[in-house]
C-alpha cells in the first residue's frame, strides 16, 4: 500500500496517467471516495492514456460504459444500486471474475462482499490542508496485485 498527494485536478489526472502506463489487461480497479473527489476524472485520464478517444463519462444512470482503447475498459458506477441482486442483473460478475481488458468500478465500497477476490483499491479523499488537494491511496486486496502495487509505487514516485 502507498499514498500520494496531489495539489490540483491536473496532478490527480497525472497520477491516473501514470497508472495507465503501468496497468495490464485483466486488472480490476476499485475507486472509492466521496462525491466530487475526482473518481471520474481519474477514470477519464486513465482511459485517455489507454487510447480511448471518445467521451468518457461516469455511467451513473446506465451503470456500465465500455470504452475501446488499447484494450476494452469496462467502467461501472454502483452509486445508484440498492441491492446485490442488481449486480447480477447488469452482468457485473461476468466482467469482474475473469476480466478481459480492464475493469474500473466506482463506488465499490457499497458492496465490498461482491468484489472479486483480488483487485486494486484506489481511495481518493480531499486534503484537509488544500482545497484542490487529494490523498490517493493504492492498495492490493488479495495476492494477485501486490507486485503491481510495488511497481506502481516506484513508478509514481519517480515520475511525480
Amino acid at each position: 500500500m502507498f499514498t500520494c498527494t496531489t495539489n490540483s485536478p491536473e496532478e490527480t489526472a497525472h497520477i491516473a496517467e501514470l497508472v495507465g502506463q503501468k496497468i495490464r489487461e485483466g486488472t480490476v480497479l476499485c475507486l472509492e471516495g466521496d462525491l466530487g473527489v475526482g473518481k471520474t476524472l481519474f477514470v477519464q485520464s486513465l482511459a485517455r492514456t489507454l487510447g480511448v478517444e471518445g467521451e468518457v463519462t461516469s455511467p451513473t444512470f446506465n451503470l456500465m460504459n465500455v470504452y475501446e482503447g488499447i484494450c476494452p475498459i469496462y467502467h461501472f458506477d454502483l452509486y445508484r444500486l440498492e441491492s446485490e441482486e442488481e449486480l447480477e442483473d447488469i452482468g457485473f460478475y461476468e466482467y469482474t471474475e475473469d476480466p478481459e481488458g480492464i475493469v474500473v468500478i466506482e463506488w465499490s465500497d457499497k458492496f465490498p462482499q461482491c468484489m472479486p477476490e483480488d483487485y486494486v483499491e484506489v481511495h481518493i479523499e480531499k486534503s484537509e490542508f488544500q482545497e484542490n488537494g487529494r490523498r490517493i491511496t493504492f492498495a492490493s486486496v488479495g495476492e494477485r496485485y501486490q507486485e503491481f502495487i510495488k511497481e506502481l509505487e516506484s513508478f509514481v514516485y519517480l515520475s511525480h
